[in-house]
């Protein structure tokens, strides 16, 4: 397929804006980039794609999901609101993931998914938790990815608060799926709740569980909660705590750290390990605002996710760029090239780290044909330079138009091409009710 009449922005580590150019794709790869009729002529027989002079740029990764919240959206939580995330833990989220089977678990993917073809996030990476359907879960949700055409890193969510017996199974189900997994498009990791919710035998038991080479992906310090039981439990933070179950290191990611103190950015700067950001989140649960950019000066890989809030990855730009500055009171806090840092550079960075055959995120000669269009028309000059400011203050989620992963066309002139949009939102709708009732049944054993 031959991309053409394109105004490419590369996301190369020099960025470039290339106008009129053309992108030739051979399978899944970029093959070859050049100015649009240099390459119509050099394959005057492949099909064209043409893009009408529109932005053609690298799809947007988010680093940390949930899929099963999305039966979360406007449903009635009983009794008094939630007063702080504990309670919004056990009101909201755990009695939530309770009510899950097989059926709601592949249509609150679905949506998810097709709100990313919509906005151009190409690859993400989930948590997923469902403690009455563990076995085979994360099987129906990549069946769920495959079907999209999107790319993805799966999960399940270790935990004690389910009892022994469920603990195992989301150790085997991370085992088995890291195991099996063998499609281009799906990657693994091994997935943990958060240190609060896991005892010392059982991260032993995920340590010495876990194949070589394979990481974790573990909620970490999103409230002082978890600090404090870290502290009851073993006289350590969260992050040394983890660090002496031998869980961080360069193929884990840590989601969140609003309340680290600085010795545990230390320990992640020098473990290697990764950690997601998720400003809407952190707004929304009332948690506090991590300190990025000290753990960003720290050395710390810090990447960019949305906690399960749309895939529309430029609005997590935004919140990010906006929160740290209204929270420290001063307008030159978090720049817009910190938040390109995390949402380009770094997002890509972590992706390479599970997709390692070709460089992803850049529009660059063998790396991966992951690309979207965008419809935008700036009324000032975009350079390089001011592309960050652009995207904040210019870009919209519905500028997306086409969204291509691995050479495959998924949407083209917002037209779905993988999924049926209208079929997986009236099955969920079906679905919806049959969820929130199971899930009044659970919050009234807590209430």
């Amino acid at each position: 397929m031959l991309i053409v009449n394109a105004n490419l922005i590369t996301w190369e580590k020099e960025n470039r804006i290339l106008d009129d150019h053309a992108i030739f794709i051979e399978n899944d790869r970029i093959k070859e980039i050049g100015k649009s009729g240099d390459l119509v002529k050099k394959y005057p027989n492949e099909e064209k794609l043409d893009a009408r002079g529109q932005y053609v740029m690298p799809g947007n990764i988010c680093a940390h999901t949930h899929f099963y919240g999305a039966y979360a959206r406007g449903m009635a939580i009983p009794g008094p609101a939630p007063k702080d995330f504990p309670e919004i833990l056990q009101k909201l989220w755990w009695p939530l993931d309770r009510s899950l089977d097989a059926e709601s678990i592949e249509y609150s993917a679905l949506p998810c998914l097709v709100d990313a073809i919509r906005h151009g996030t190409t690859a993400l990476i989930d948590h997923h938790a469902s403690p009455n359907a563990i076995d085979g879960s994360l099987d129906i949700i990549g069946g769920a990815v495959e079907r999209s055409g999107l790319r993805a890193v799966l999960c399940y969510e270790v935990t004690d608060r389910d009892g022994e017996a469920k603990m195992k199974a989301g150790i085997n189900e991370n085992v088995r799926f890291i195991k099996k997994t063998k499609s281009p498009l799906l990657a693994a990791t091994f997935g943990l709740h958060a240190s609060l919710t896991l005892s010392d035998a059982s991260l032993d038991l995920c340590r010495q569980a876990i194949p070589d080479g394979f990481g974790f992906h573990v909620h970490t310090a999103e409230h002082e909660s978890d600090e404090y039981d870290s502290l009851n439990k073993s006289g350590m933070r969260v992050v040394d705590r983890l660090q002496k179950h031998g869980i961080l290191g360069p193929n884990t990611i840590t989601a969140h750290g609003v309340h680290f103190d600085a010795r545990e950015m230390e320990i992640l700067a020098e473990t290697g390990t990764w950690l997601s950001h998720q400003a809407r989140s952190n707004m929304n649960n009332g948690v506090g605002v991590a300190q990025i950019e000290s753990m960003m000066r720290a050395g710390i890989k810090v990447c960019l996710g949305n906690d399960g809030f749309t895939n529309a990855m430029w609005d997590e730009w935004k919140a990010a760029y906006l929160l740290h500055k209204v929270h420290h009171r001063d307008p030159r806090r978090m720049g817009g090239y910190d938040v390109q840092q995390m949402a380009v550079y770094n997002n890509a960075a972590l992706a390479n780290v599970f997709f390692k055959s070709a460089t992803i995120g850049q529009l660059s000669e063998g790396a991966f044909a992951d690309i979207i269009f965008v419809d935008y028309h700036p009324n000032t000059p975009m350079t390089a330079g001011n592309l960050p400011w652009h995207i904040i203050f210019g870009f919209q989620q519905s500028m997306v138009t086409t969204t291509i992963v691995a050479g495959k066309v998924l949407m083209k002139d917002r037209e779905l091409l993988t999924l049926d949009e209208k079929e997986i939102s009236a099955k969920a709708r079906e679905i919806a009710p049959k969820v929130w009732e199971r899930y009044q049944k659970e919050v009234a054993k807590i209430l």
